[in-house]
């Protein structure tokens, strides 16, 4: 399975990080994403198409480090948790 992922626009308001470091999180985000969509799939609900305006995950802890790749990557399994294979429950 090859899977092209890109986010044109995240908005991290309120995240403990620095501006600068936005670009970091979203290609983190993508990342992780595309890893967790090529290894365990996509959930069969969506698999023909779906849009949501807005995805209630769980709780993500963010570390004190600020640390921009570990915050996408934290991001990014959450938002698999709703969307993966078992996640979206129509």
């Amino acid at each position: 399975m090859n899977i092209n992922l890109h986010i044109e626009r995240l908005i991290l308001d309120g995240l403990p990080i620095e501006s600068r470091q936005g670009a970091l999180v979203k290609e983190a985000v993508e990342v992780e994403l595309t890893r967790l969509l090529e290894q365990n799939g996509l959930s069969a609900n969506l698999q023909t198409g779906g849009a949501f305006p807005n995805l209630q995950t769980q709780s993500v802890n963010l570390t004190a480090e600020k640390n921009p790749a570990l915050s996408g990557e934290q991001i990014a399994q959450a938002v698999y948790g709703k969307i993966g294979n078992e996640g979206v429950k129509k």
